[in-house]
């Protein structure tokens, strides 16, 4: 694994040292200068930091997993996790100037999530409403540690890295953020999901923390292989201990139950054995009460027996009494229904006949209705004649005057008065004819209504009305 010290000046590019495994992978050697010289310092910063990372994210799971409980502020793995980040997110950070100083922060792209993670404005503002953080260092501190807590971090800085364009106004182009290395960082710290963290951002000191790596919690000899196994080994051997400690005291627990279950089957057992002495008693009673029941069950079957012939004979006696009673209740119910079959036939007859007088006062009632339909039809037509001779009539009157009062149309006069008298006469024939029939028509309806009366008996009141009305 390759890393390389932060801190120093790029001047001093020549005292940085890097460790690397050898081909047999136990040991390590020291790289110079003159090694280096051929790769892109920036390529192996990001490579550097990249390692460190993933060594500081599985150092961080392994011992969160093992601690076994959430984890606070204090815990070394999880401090070292954020200085780490921190150094993450500052490589390759350009320099804003200001009127009074450079202004160098990781503030600037954090800041920028909430803008392209609608969900994120909630941990911003919460961020910025924290007393006592003066500097954008010091929140960039506190906005990690709340996105670790929400388990987020890793969607935050995704959606970051997502949007270069944007990135570019903060960062560098050989930035780690900028580079592949930045999204291998956030696919790591999806594994960060697993652990759960509490941490106390509020009365914390984040603006004057130094962030320095301690490579020590990462670098291990020999001496502290072999103390891991020799605490594995003990370890073990405690854990079998408690093992065997809390299986002597389940066994004791089991013994102390057994003997607590011997007294009790014990105690039950005496008391078993007296109720069994009462219960043999009870039994020689009872065999001596059944023994007496058993004769008095005799004397009780003989009686029966005695009072069952005599009631035998008393119940043949009634049998034939039933008997005879039966074949005359026999006669009687077929005169009966010989008397329900004839009221069923007359009942049915009686319907029929109701049903044809009902069908025949429908038809009648129709054809008076249709009557009285085709007599007030001939009275519109006898009341509009009436009229056009009234017409007619006036227009004689008419001419007669005008015949009168002109002497040259006399002959053209009379011509026109014989025509219309003419008319006259067809229309007054007409008319003779229309009251004929229509005396016909009374004296046809008087005929039917009193047929009417004379088929049904019921109902006499009502076609009394009716026929008094159809002859007026």
């Amino acid at each position: 694994m390759t890393f390389q010290v932060w801190g120093w000046r790029r001047e001093d590019a020549s005292q940085v040292l890097a460790w690397v495994p050898d081909a047999e992978g136990g040991r390590r050697g020291m790289l110079t200068r003159r090694s280096l010289a051929t790769k892109d310092p920036t390529a192996v910063e990001r490579a550097n930091l990249l390692n460190m990372a993933k060594l500081s994210i599985k150092g961080l799971i392994e011992s969160a997993l093992s601690f076994g409980r959430t984890l606070d502020s204090d815990y070394p793995p999880l401090q070292q996790f954020f200085v780490v980040m921190e150094h993450c997110l500052k490589h390759g950070l350009k320099v804003r100037k200001s009127f009074l100083s450079y202004n160098k922060t990781i503030w600037g792209p954090l800041e920028l999530v909430e803008k392209l993670y609608p969900e994120a404005e909630e941990i911003g503002a919460s961020v910025r409403d924290l007393p006592g953080l003066k500097t954008p260092l010091g929140r960039a501190r506190a906005w990690l540690r709340l996105a670790l807590m929400q388990k987020k971090m890793a969607d935050y800085l995704r959606c970051l890295i997502i949007q270069r364009d944007l990135l570019s106004e903060f960062y560098e182009y050989h930035a780690l953020m900028m580079e592949e290395e930045g999204a291998v960082i956030v696919g790591l710290l999806v594994g960060l999901n697993v652990i759960d963290a509490n941490l106390c951002v509020k009365g914390e000191d984040l603006d004057s923390q130094v962030g320095v790596i301690d490579f020590s919690m990462y670098l291990k000899n020999e001496e502290d292989i072999g103390n891991k196994e020799r605490n594995v080994q003990i370890a073990a051997i405690l854990d079998q201990k408690n093992y065997v400690e809390e299986l002597n005291r389940q066994l004791n627990s089991t013994v102390s139950s057994l003997h607590s279950r011997v007294d009790s089957l014990e105690k039950s057992n005496t008391k078993l054995i007296e109720e069994l002495a009462i219960a043999k008693n009870n039994i020689i009673k009872l065999q001596e009460e059944n023994h007496q029941l058993r004769s008095e069950n005799k004397l009780i079957l003989m009686k029966t027996q005695q009072h069952l012939e005599v009631t035998k004979v008393d119940v043949e006696t009634e049998l034939q009494t039933y008997k005879h009673s039966r074949q005359g209740l026999d006669e009687m119910y077929n005169e009966a229904r010989r008397q329900l079959r004839d009221e069923s036939q007359l009942r049915q007859d009686v319907e029929n006949e109701l049903a044809v007088q009902v069908s025949m006062k429908h038809e009648i009632e129709l054809a008076m209705k249709l009557l009285e339909k085709d007599i007030h039809e001939k009275q519109d037509t006898l009341i509009g004649l009436r009229q056009q001779l009234e017409e007619v009539k006036a227009i004689n009157i008419e001419m007669y005057q005008k015949l009168q009062g002109s002497e040259d149309g006399l002959k053209e006069k009379n011509e026109i008065i014989a025509r219309l008298e003419e008319k006259t006469n067809k229309i007054t024939a007409a008319m003779r004819q229309l009251e004929q029939s229509d005396n016909d028509l009374l004296t046809q309806t008087r005929t039917i209504a009193m047929s009417l009366v004379k088929c049904a008996s019921s109902d006499t009141q009502d076609q009394y009305k009716l026929v008094k009305d159809i002859s007026f």
